[in-house]
Parts: structure tokens; sequence; C-alpha cells
């Protein structure tokens, strides 16, 4: 039996959407500053080189009219006195010749285009995006390698600047075509990049590629060499074999990438229960009525169940049970998904719902959307003694598991256990992305600041931070949480794939729907679930 979503009158005016309007104006405001690149000074020394933006190339590279999906545009926001726009490097998807392939572009006008510590986070996020999916990566490479003032942070680590190459050989290995354009600088490990790929690309007087530049060549050897001499197009082309093809400008290496990707095979597709896709009865508009800037209350998911999928239908599963979760099945430009949205805190019932309609959709090898507002488990000693621990690791378990891919769109909060039984970024969903009013941290700001001014009160007179009043403490812990939980403070450091106008919600959810299916899912194998 299939439910069309009840028809209910948009609110024009709430003090809510007021409020949400200001968050959201914020955002575009931040994204229009990070979409420039880096100062007018270096932009305009740039193209004095004769090259193209890091953000033009990309438009070169796709078909036209393809779409992009940026992953965290605002990366480093916030940090580094906001030096480091988008951390210096571009990620995301689009089409080049009809087939989706993940591109990595350094920006030089940041920084010379070095790495710190979110722009290795997002170059890595991106590899991986591209081996979950089975994507061919283009890198687009002008970068002068590690920002040395940050070595200490960026360098040493299993995720810091090592990984990128150690991810470009097992990509390989598991036959994900990589190509790497050599647009401008390509220093020390970088210099790895067009070396590990399967075919590579220089501009001529511009690009170059070594791994002691002519300075630290001076300084170990004595030899004066320039850096043309060292390691330009010619010489790779030419010479040392580095490189396969030599691009007289940045508009013929991108060509020449291009009719590369041409000539590429497809990969083994999931099959997929999709049919003719219909438009949802409400405009999408009508979302931003419904994004809370209070995480605390509820955000009706209904509602924005009805903006998003195929014909506003929605078919529930379980509806008169648990009522704190919803669950269901829908269609989303045509695609079948199953939908888990909280509805309110979590209890044992509602645990055990949602790890049996994971089940469900892995035996069905039906994707998954989650639409997450959740301010965590129940607690209290008759939840404790019922075992709402193990029915919430039941959940938990079941997702950590999951065979088919799931999308996850923060709606609202995302606090405590409940982000990890709404498949967290611990949890690998294939995408993450949140609304700008979301949240996420360990538990909401006023409750973090009434237990820890509760533990100060249990430690008496010399507890700590006792010569500032009950008040005057809870207002700068809940200050402190509020600020470290909110969207833009978990975009900065790379928490999410990006914070996205929920207009786009369905836009998003139709293109990473597309996605997913370029690679086989594996089978479901689940362990053992605590009974």
């Amino acid at each position: 039996m299939s439910d069309s979503v009840t028809n209910t009158e948009e609110k024009d005016s709430t003090p809510s959407k007021q409020s949400f309007q200001e968050v959201l104006k914020n955002f575009y405001s931040l994204y229009q500053k990070v979409l420039n690149g880096g100062s007018e000074k270096a932009v305009a020394l740039h193209r004095s080189r004769g090259k193209l933006t890091a953000r033009e190339r990309i438009d070169i590279l796709l078909d036209t009219n393809s779409p992009f999906l940026e992953f965290s545009a605002l990366a480093a926001n916030g940090q580094y006195n906001d030096q480091f726009p988008s951390a210096g490097i571009i990620t995301g998807i689009g089409k080049v010749n009809g087939r989706f392939v993940v591109v990595v572009a350094n920006d030089a006008t940041v920084k010379g285009g070095t790495y710190i510590r979110e722009t290795i986070r997002k170059h890595i996020r991106a590899q991986e995006i591209a081996t979950e999916n089975h994507l061919p990566a283009i890198y687009l490479v002008d970068s002068g390698g590690i920002f040395l003032p940050e070595q200490a942070r960026v360098f040493p680590d299993k995720e810091d600047f090592g990984r990128i190459f150690s991810n470009q050989a097992r990509m390989s290995a598991l036959g994900i075509p990589q190509i790497a354009v050599v647009m401008g600088s390509c220093t020390a490990g970088g210099a790895y990049i067009p070396a590990m790929s399967d075919e590579s690309i220089i501009v001529k007087n511009q690009g170059t590629i070594f791994i002691g530049g002519p300075p630290l060549v001076k300084a170990a050897t004595g030899e004066e060499v320039t850096d043309e001499e060292l390691g330009g197009g010619e010489v790779h082309a030419r010479i040392s074999g580095v490189v396969d093809h030599l691009a007289i400008d940045d508009v013929h290496a991108l060509k020449i990438c291009r009719d590369i990707v041409s000539g590429f095979s497809s990969s083994e597709k999931q099959p997929v229960n999709r049919i003719e896709p219909s438009e949802p009865l409400h405009p999408a508009e009508g979302l931003h009525n419904l994004a809370l800037t209070d995480s605390t209350q509820l955000i009706d998911h209904v509602r924005v169940i009805e903006h998003i999928v195929d014909g506003s239908i929605f078919h529930p599963f379980k509806a008169e049970y648990a009522k704190t979760i919803i669950t269901g099945f829908a269609r989303i430009n045509g695609y079948q998904v199953g939908i888990i949205a909280n509805n309110g805190v979590v209890f044992g019932e509602t645990a055990r719902k949602a790890a049996h309609f994971v089940q469900l959709c892995n035996f069905r090898k039906i994707p998954m959307v989650f639409l997450q507002n959740i301010t965590g488990f129940v607690v209290g000693k008759k939840y404790e003694h019922d075992g709402i621990a193990r029915d919430g690791a039941k959940w938990i378990h079941a997702v950590s598991t999951s065979a088919v891919p799931i999308i996850n769109i923060v709606t609202g909060g995302s606090y405590g256990a409940g982000n990890y039984a709404m498949a967290g970024r611990a949890f690998d969903p294939r995408f993450l992305f949140m609304w700008p009013n979301a949240r996420i941290g360990v538990m909401g700001g006023e409750q973090a600041a009434r237990v820890l001014v509760q533990i100060r009160k249990a430690k008496g007179p010399n507890g700590v931070n006792n010569e500032k009043s009950p008040e005057e403490l809870f207002n700068e812990i809940k200050a402190r949480y509020d600020y470290e939980s909110s969207a833009l403070y978990a975009t900065s450091r790379i928490w999410d794939d990006g914070i996205i106008d929920p207009v786009n919600t369905r836009k998003i959810l139709s293109l990473t729907l597309d996605i997913v299916a370029h690679k086989k899912w594996p089978e479901f194998k689940p362990g053992i679930y605590r009974m």
C-alpha cells in the first residue's frame, strides 16, 4: 500500500525561517568568497604567467553543462587566519565525455597550492570516493608541496601526506584509472603524483616536476640549474619519461586529458531498481521552512520527505511501531531507496526497528538515505535495565556492516551515540552532507554545560574554575560547545563532504545515487548481534 504524504500549507514567515535565512545568507557569503581563490594580487600574478585558475581548468575539463558535485568547499574556513580558502584545493565529481570522474585541482593562488592538514584530508577523501565508487581520478597539479610551517602536523602520520601516494598505488591495483596534468609546480613528494599515475601530461614552459628544486640542488651539490633545466616539460617528455604528453598550454593539456578519458572502458555497474522519475508535488524552496536552527526541536521529516521523493509518495515500514524513527521506501529520480529519518529520541524499540530496516535494505540491495536530526539515546535507570545499550548496539552493528551505500543528510542535530547509529562519518557513509543549520557534537551546548557545572558542584570548593560563578561557567561552556558543534566548524575540519542549501537536497541525492551505482556492491555479511 502506498501513501501519498499529506499536502500541508507552507508558512511564509516564521521566527525559525527568519533565523535560518540568516544562517543561509552567512553560508552563501562565505562560499562566494572561496570561489575567488587567493588574493587579487595572487590571482593576477597567476594569470600573468599565462595560467588558468583552478576553477577555470575544471570548467574546461568537464563536459558542457556537466554537474560538479564539489566537496568541502569551506574547508579550513575560520582557521589559519583564513589564508587558505577551500584549503587551497578543489575536489569534486563531474563528467568527462559522459563519464563520472573525480577531480582534484590544486589552487596555486592560495599559498602556492601548498598542503596544510585540511588540504591533505580533502585530497585523501577524494581518493576514497574514487575508490568506493570505482571512478577515474584526474589530478590537476599546481602545488609547491607541503606548507613547511605546518610540516610537523602533515607529514609523518598514517593519514598525512604520504597516504596520497599509497592510495594512488592501491587505486591502480584496483584498476581505477588515474591521470595527472602538471600545470605548474610539482615539487618534492608531490612529484610522485604524476609518476604514479597511469598517464601524465605536462604544460611546456609552465609545468615542472622535481624531487628537489634548484635551491636544494644548489645547497646539496653546488650545481646551479633553472627550474626548466631541472624538471621542465621538455626534460620529462623527452629525457626522463616521467610524463607521457607535452602540451603547449592549459587548454591543450585539458584536451589531451579528455581524449584519454574517452578511451576508458566501463566498470561493472550495480544493477539497480529504477523507473521513470517524477517530480515531488511540493517545491524544493519549501525546505527552507522546515530547517530549524534549534536542534533540540523535531524537524518534520515527513514533510521533508514529501519535498524530495518522486511524486511525494512514501511507503512507510512499521509506521505504527516505534514512532521516534521513520522508515520506509520511496523513489528519488526513479531510484528505489530506503529512508531512515529521526523523529525523536531513540528508545530500545526505535533501535530494533531501524536495525530491522537496515537489514531489509541490505538483503534487497536497496541504497539508503538517512535524514539525521537526533539528540541521542534515551537515558535513565529503567532504560538501562531494559537493555538500551544492547538494542542500540544492534542498530550500530547493522549500519557498520551495511553493504549497500548510505547517503547521509544531517538536517539538524547529530549528537552522541545517535551520530553512530545514524551512520556518522566514522561509519563510512558513501556521502555525508550537512544543511547550514546542522550541528554535530557529543551533546548539545546547553546539555554539556549543565553536566559540567554539575560535576564542578560535586567537586565542592576545590572544583576546577572555582573562581567563576555557576552561571558564568554555564555560559562559557555553552558558547564553546555551540561554536564547536556548528556546521561551519565541522565542514572546516572536513567532518562532512560539504554544506548544502536544503533546496539542493534532491538534486544532490539524485546525483549521488547515479554515482554509487558505478561499482558493484559487496554481499551483506553481518556479525554477531547481542540478543
